[in-house]
């Protein structure tokens, strides 16, 4: 993991600076944000804003927990729970995830509602097992139907649940109050901290804690870069990475992401949420493309509204690294960007709330994940989708929507054919989302590069419903430039919500049914493939992709 922390920037991306950060140095900027300044996103953000902001001192301010938590995985431990699973969504599971995969240890992540995924948790050493459910409004679907499933699992096997429950929430919410009334111990987090921005609050810190990560580590990375984040000077680093990556002229609206060897193991998914779900409305913000490695089609020959953001170790911290010399006339737009963990998580943060004020945006609300919510909950509540299949391939069955553009395809190659002929060509991406288990098929993922190639535009690839947290927001709050893949499928058996009338199965094909609505109701055209033979179905599915 690099100790420099710098942030280099070549092309467009070394112009976006050049332009933006004078100005945000002369209006104090910086300063203001880490005096929490909650007027800083204008008159229309400033109520959200005055209470999002908390996380600046947060490298301080969550010094507290590290002996608590230390404390409690010492007493876990020794009472044999040395599993830790993490029940919770978008930002309350990315944080730990990359934490406790960055610094070599443990963390079953379950932020699923597919009842595969969810059963494989459930039947993962629960005798060992202590469970993190975590939700900052204590109203988040699938953490309330995890939790429920594990607090069944854990009686049926003779053990008392509130031994084995720790629970993350912000204080006074339902989840609060309901786990307190159980027993269950109960860690509150800070009120005044989204979601998205709450790596190094209790969100973060408990599950990687309680894993066995070294969280005295992490706030010492980001607190000994504080500093310089505060300061409003034309050096510091998040007023260089806000401007590179959201003042652009024209805007490079899609920033594709890729690790060449930074140590931190998958900041970019991380990264991908938090800039995401801040900047993706009122039809602008930054699409962040996540891809394997520098082959990518979107590194090697990146699209002209592309900046390339290299996550890099100190090797790799010189301009000529990103790209072209800008001195030859390079039309290319690269940075990269070295440090630690803890130090890269408060510099992503301070460059998200910069390119906020760049693009004009509140970077602390998310109006169009809702949506999503309210149509799922809808289709939960009422009857469930039963659209009829536009056409039957094999084990497929397609639906189209969002326009009359499937013409008169009856076959799965024809259907992904007339698709991919919706992505345009110049501003256009497309965007793959698999409501499967992703750790039975994490080879899944692998398409995105193929279809890169093919449509020769960006590709991002994103889990649902996780992704629901993240990209969901920029699908229908930034510009109508998306083309949408949806794929589904009968899963090998359902599993029923303890407590409810629904099951998992009728969950995740509830969210994947509302959020295809919701796109399409925006006009945006959506293939939806649905599965009903996982093996057969996937193995056409690779087949007509490639």
């Amino acid at each position: 993991m690099s100790e420099t922390f710098e942030v280099v920037a070549t092309g467009a991306a070394a112009d976006a600076i050049a332009s933006h950060v004078p100005g945000l140095v002369k209006d104090g900027f910086a300063g203001k944000l880490f005096a929490k300044d909650p007027t800083l996103w204008g008159a229309d953000a400033e109520s959200e804003s005055a209470k999002r902001l908390s996380w600046v001192s947060l490298p301080q301010t969550s010094r507290p927990l590290v002996g608590e938590l230390a404390a409690l995985r010492g007493e876990l431990v020794e009472a044999g729970a040395d599993h830790v699973v993490l029940c919770g969504m978008g930002g309350s599971s990315l944080a730990p995830e990359v934490i406790c995969a960055t610094y070599g240890v443990e963390l079953t992540v379950l932020d699923s509602s597919n009842p595969d995924q969810v059963r494989g948790a459930l039947q993962d050493r629960l005798e060992r097992t202590v469970v993190v459910v975590s939700s900052k409004s204590g109203s988040t679907v699938e953490t309330d139907s995890q939790r429920r499933a594990y607090e069944q699992a854990f009686t049926e096997a003779g053990i008392d649940p509130a031994s084995r429950i720790v629970v993350v929430t912000d204080p006074g919410s339902p989840l609060d109050e309901q786990s307190r009334a159980a027993g269950n111990r109960v860690v509150n987090a800070d009120p005044d901290v989204g979601g998205r921005y709450s790596a190094l609050t209790a969100f973060g810190l408990v599950p990687s804690a309680l894993a066995g990560a070294d969280i005295g580590r992490l706030l010492d990375e980001a607190d000994s870069v504080s500093d310089l984040l505060a300061a409003d000077d034309e050096a510091n680093p998040g007023l260089r990475l806000g401007a590179a990556i959201a003042g652009t002229e024209p805007l490079r609206n899609k920033l594709v992401l890729v690790d060449q060897g930074s140590g931190l193991t998958g900041f970019a998914d991380w990264a991908e949420q938090l800039i995401a779900e801040s900047t993706g409305k009122q039809g602008t913000g930054l699409l962040p493309v996540v891809v394997a490695d520098d082959s990518a089609p979107e590194v090697a020959l990146p699209p002209h509204d592309v900046t390339v953001a290299h996550l890099a170790d100190d090797t790799a911290a010189d301009p000529s690294v990103a790209g072209d010399d800008p001195s030859a006339g390079s039309t290319g737009s690269d940075i990269v960007v070295t440090g630690t963990l803890g130090a890269q998580m408060l510099l992503w943060e301070v460059a998200t709330a910069a390119a906020g004020r760049i693009l004009g945006i509140n970077p602390f609300d998310q109006p169009d994940v809702e949506s999503a919510k309210v149509a799922a909950r809808s289709m939960l509540e009422g009857s469930p989708d039963e659209t009829p299949a536009d056409f039957t391939d094999g084990a497929v069955e397609g639906r189209a929507l969002g326009g009359d553009w499937l013409g008169g395809a009856s076959t799965l190659v024809d259907a992904l054919s007339a698709l991919l002929d919706q992505v345009d060509g110049q501003q256009g991406y497309l965007a793959v989302m698999a409501y499967l288990d992703r750790i039975e098929h994490a080879d899944l993922a692998e398409v995105r590069s193929t279809l890169a190639h093919r449509v020769r535009r960006p590709v991002t690839f994103g889990w649902g419903p996780r992704f629901l947290h993240s990209t969901g927001q920029f699908h229908k709050g930034g510009p109508a430039e998306g083309v949408y893949l949806q794929i589904t499928a009968e899963p090998v058996a359902d599993l029923a919500v303890p407590g409810k009338d629904y099951t998992f199965g009728r969950l995740i094909a509830a969210q994947s049914a509302g959020d295809a609505t919701v796109l399409a109701d925006h006009g945006r055209p959506v293939l939806r493939l649905h599965l009903t033979d996982q093996v057969a179905g996937l193995a056409a599915l690779r087949s007509a992709l490639s």
